[in-house]
């Protein structure tokens, strides 16, 4: 299959990682389109020189490949499935990638039922944030066959700076994207607690952040997301009801193979708690706004 501008690659869903993975594969010099509901996002990629459209059926021709990056396995399952959506799109010998957060069980109907269709299908999630996903070295977590990965491998070269080949098996690559998001929820939600403890002390949170991000404590999710604390600043990169979403599919996870899953629970908890309080738009940081009795830093949204 060529790796050149031949090869034509259509992202579904240009937020923050699907943006970054369609400005990939152009600077990689694939010939991309761009499919979003949202038309600024639409305009942003369109004036990097993609082709841009607020569904499939506003497109022409069929693609080699669809890199899907919407918000769950239903809407991936229906993009992918509908009537005129994209299975009816990919070329002979094309292939979905899609790298939704998903459960293992819904990755395996969507894969069972592309399997019907003759239709390639990778497993692949991703991870890295927007600065990650901008520069085209995203993680990706997959699993599908060696011609789902031989037909994807322009778009992995393109947005990945690392390519995990978890297994043959769809849904092992969506199991171990939920078991990477339980580490990142509880993350989130432990630094959170322990930025709060720091206010309800006294301790300045500046201070306070900058000790742990030079110590031991640190971690990346506190690194990134603490400063949003520090800063008052809870514009959304991935909101609150992101975690509430996979932090569900994680402790779903745990129940359906009978094992405990304590810290991830109480994580799960605190960002329920951080939506029904109204915040479940902003910034996943935000879930420190559950504890009472402390002060924030000013310009909090």
């Amino acid at each position: 299959m060529s790796r050149s501008s031949d090869f034509e690659i259509c992202v579904v869903g240009l937020g923050a990682m699907g943006m970054g993975a369609a400005t990939s594969c152009l600077r990689a010099g694939l010939k991309t389109s761009g499919i979003d509901l949202d038309a600024g996002r639409r305009d942003v990629l369109a004036a990097q020189g993609a082709t841009t459209a607020a569904s499939i059926g506003q497109l022409s021709g069929d693609f080699d490949a669809f890199l899907v990056l919407v918000v769950n396995g239903a809407q991936a399952r229906q993009v992918i499935l509908q009537p005129g959506g994209l299975a009816g799109r990919v070329k002979p010998g094309g292939a979905i990638m899609v790298s939704c957060t998903q459960s293992a069980e819904d990755a395996r109907a969507l894969g069972r039922d592309l399997e019907a269709k003759g239709i390639l299908m990778l497993d692949a999630p991703v991870s890295g944030g927007s600065a990650k996903a901008a520069q085209g070295a995203m993680t990706v977590m997959a699993s599908g066959s060696d011609a789902a990965f031989d037909a994807l491998a322009p778009v992995l070269e393109a947005v990945a700076a690392k390519t995990y080949r978890i297994g043959p098996d769809i849904g092992q690559g969506a199991t171990v994207k939920v078991i990477h998001q339980l580490l990142a929820g509880v993350h989130i939600a432990v630094g959170a607690e322990a930025m709060a403890l720091a206010s309800r002390a006294g301790i300045p949170l500046d201070m306070m952040y900058d000790v742990v991000t030079n110590a031991a404590g640190n971690s990346w999710m506190f690194e990134n997301r603490m400063k949003h604390v520090v800063d008052g600043d809870y514009t959304p990169t991935s909101a609150v009801d992101i975690f509430v979403k996979d932090l569900g599919l994680v402790t779903e996870t745990g129940r359906a193979l009978g094992f405990p899953l304590p810290l991830a629970s109480t994580a799960f908890a605190m960002f329920q708690q951080a939506s029904n309080m109204g915040h479940g738009a902003e910034d996943d940081s935000a879930v420190i706004k559950t504890f009472s009795g402390i002060t924030l830093p000013e310009g909090q949204s």
